[in-house]
């Protein structure tokens, strides 16, 4: 096994600095080293989107990135969103409208429609249903997160 090292990078707007393996998952780092638990393992095999974080401002599966490749990068995680004890409108319209319900695939979905919004202030059925293919939800039937990002970009 390879040596620990240090990686340095910044976590919702926050240097960090952590010594892990540079091929441990950063799913593991961000929650067993940083506490950050608001990434979820859903497969483990990057099929699901549960485990989602914006890295560079880009969508990735946090189960599937080494640390090492996230090393110098911005990352932003769910618990990111909130500023100042407000939720982000996009986490207020999926816990009013019901676009969470057990909690795994929020995070990543929720971080996707941060995604979409980024790019699309008003984005269209297809831009959403595009933006959120790579999260997979076994509760909501879809249509209430779909929801929740159309009233998110209204807010």
């Amino acid at each position: 096994m390879l040596p620990k090292v240090t990686v340095e990078f910044r976590v919702n707007g926050a240097a960090r600095k952590v010594d892990a393996y540079p091929m441990e998952r950063l799913l593991d780092v961000l929650r067993e080293k940083l506490g950050l638990t608001g990434t979820k393992e859903g497969c483990g095999e990057g099929e699901c989107g549960a485990c989602s974080v914006l890295v560079d401002g880009e969508l990735a599966n946090s189960c599937l990135m080494p640390v090492l490749q996230a090393a110098g990068c911005e990352i932003l995680t769910v618990e990111g969103l909130a500023k100042n004890g407000r939720l982000h409108p996009l986490q207020e319209a999926f816990a009013n409208g019901g676009g969470a319900q057990c909690g795994i695939c929020t995070p990543g979905m929720i971080l996707a429609s941060y995604q979409i919004l980024e790019r699309w202030p008003h984005p269209t059925e297809q831009q959403i249903r595009e933006g959120l293919a790579g999260n997979l939800c076994r509760c909501t039937g879809y249509q209430k997160i779909f929801d929740a990002v159309r009233q998110a970009s209204e807010a």
